[in-house]
């Protein structure tokens, strides 16, 4: 397990509440100026407001060093992955499109 999939878990074990009418999932942002992956845990409650905490910053500015870092997290958690910043952008390996539609924050 490299550092970064490391420190993801770590936090996001101390995050996750398993608290019922709670959506949970994890959100991963291509930001192309700083050159990082920036990911976030995000929940919301029925009824109550989006928490968003930044989880941590991937400085590996590579697809193929994220595709194999989300593979390996899929192996520990089956949290739903969101990705902003990634339209038009397709994975090395199978040469699928990673985000098919821009988000409305784009």
């Amino acid at each position: 397990m490299n550092s970064d999939l490391k420190i993801i878990l770590e936090r996001i074990d101390g995050l996750f509440k398993r608290i019922s009418r709670t959506h949970y999932w994890i959100e991963i942002a291509n930001d192309p100026y700083d050159k990082t992956y920036n990911f976030f845990f995000n929940s919301q409650r029925r009824g109550q407001r989006l928490k968003s905490i930044p989880l941590h910053s991937v400085n590996t500015y590579h697809l193929e060093y994220l595709e194999a870092l989300i593979a390996d997290f899929k192996l520990e958690h089956q949290l739903t992955i969101k990705f902003v910043g990634f339209c038009g952008l397709k994975w090395p390996c199978s040469q699928r499109l990673i985000q098919r539609k821009r988000d409305v924050l784009e």
